[in-house]
Parts: C-alpha cells; sequence; structure tokens
C-alpha cells in the first residue's frame, strides 16, 4: 500500500504560502519579545514588511499568525515519513523521521526551533495560542494517518490506523513541549522525541 501523493503547489500557492510564512516569523519574533498581550496585528504587519489589509487577507487574529511556523515542523516530519522506504518498519521511521525533521539543517534552522519553543512556553498563558497548536496537531493527525497506515500496511479507516495516527501525533506533541519547557539545546527535541516512540512500542508497532 502506497502513501498518496500530493500534487505540487502551483506559483500562486507558493507566492501566498511565502507571503504567511514571513508574517509567521514577524508574529514569532514579536511575541518572543514582547509577548501576546504586547503584541499588535499592526505591529506583525509593519515587521513583515506588508500592509495591515494583507494581514487580515491571510489571518484572523495576531494568533492565527504564527499558526504556518508551528504547522512547518509537522509538515517536515510527515513529508520525510511519507518518504520513507517501502517495507521499512514503522517504528524505526517514526524515530528516523522525527530526529531528522527536529535537528537543525538547512531548510530547518535552530532559529525556527528557538521561536517555537518561545511560542509554547508563551501558550500556557494565552488561551488563543494553546488552540492554534492543538488545530495544527488536529489537522497532523489528519495528515498522519495515511503515511503512517501505508507504511504498516492497514487500511486508512481502519481502528488500528487511527490509533497509530493519534498515538504518533500525541507523542510528538508531547515530546516537543517537554524540550520547550526545559532548557535543554535544540538537538534535546530529537532526543525526547526517540524517547517518547520508544515507549509507545506495543502491537500497533512491532513488526507484522
Amino acid at each position: 500500500m502506497a502513501a498518496p501523493e500530493r500534487p505540487a503547489p502551483t506559483l500562486t500557492e507558493r507566492r501566498k504560502a511565502a507571503t504567511q510564512h514571513e508574517i509567521a516569523l514577524a508574529a514569532a519574533r514579536l511575541f518572543a519579545e514582547r509577548g501576546a498581550d504586547g503584541t499588535t496585528a499592526e505591529d506583525i504587519a509593519r515587521t513583515a514588511g506588508v500592509s495591515l489589509r494583507t494581514f487580515y487577507r491571510y489571518f484572523r487574529t495576531k494568533e492565527d499568525a504564527v499558526a504556518p511556523l508551528l504547522a512547518d515542523g509537522s509538515r517536515q516530519w510527515i513529508d520525510l515519513l511519507a518518504a520513507t522506504a517501502p517495507g521499512a518498519p514503522p517504528l524505526a521511521a517514526l524515530l528516523d523521521s522525527a530526529r531528522a525533521s527536529l535537528t537543525p539543517a538547512p531548510g530547518r534552522p535552530a532559529e525556527n526551533l528557538a521561536w517555537t519553543r518561545g511560542l509554547l512556553r508563551a501558550m500556557p498563558d494565552d488561551p488563543a495560542l494553546r488552540d492554534v497548536w492543538h488545530r495544527i496537531h488536529h489537522d497532523a493527525e489528519a495528515a498522519l494517518r495515511p503515511v503512517l497506515a501505508a507504511l504498516a500496511d492497514l487500511p486508512p479507516d481502519s481502528l488500528d490506523a487511527r490509533l497509530l495516527a493519534a498515538a504518533a501525533n500525541t507523542a510528538m506533541r508531547v515530546a516537543v513541549e517537554a524540550w520547550a519547557a526545559d532548557d535543554t539545546d535544540p538537538a534535546g527535541a530529537a532526543d525526547l522525541a526517540d524517547t517518547a516512540f520508544r515507549r509507545l512500542t506495543g502491537t500497533l508497532l512491532e513488526p507484522n
């Protein structure tokens, strides 16, 4: 069973994604410096070099502006997982893809991890930011399901596929949150994800 391929984005979609990403980076920087309460949508738009009208064309609220940055990590992880060679054990695929997505590299600079950490540290005191984070992971779980089902040779809508996607997504989320709450270096995120996935080893992740 092969994982479904996503169509390549159009030029318009790539430009839109680039603008969203620039706004997200500006929002993350300002939230880290001033906190969400001390940052306005106008501040974010000015820092990103766009008009306030453009800001609201892409985002409803200032908290929504960080969603693309937070979603990038999940998307990179799922893309790496989807690129796993057919026949690879699901646990090994999860370990390798999680470590790669949480390790600074070209396209995944350490600065992005630092901003993610800052946002996660702000979330306990900001319900709107928490809502964005949990929405990102709700969407990630849905995207994970067909990828993991293909790796584990499961029907995508089966109970086991749903449980596997939910468990894997939760393990990644908890690992990243635990890393953000600590003062370890960026490599610590990958180590915590490794530990979380190994502790999930059971009937869903054992080789058939």
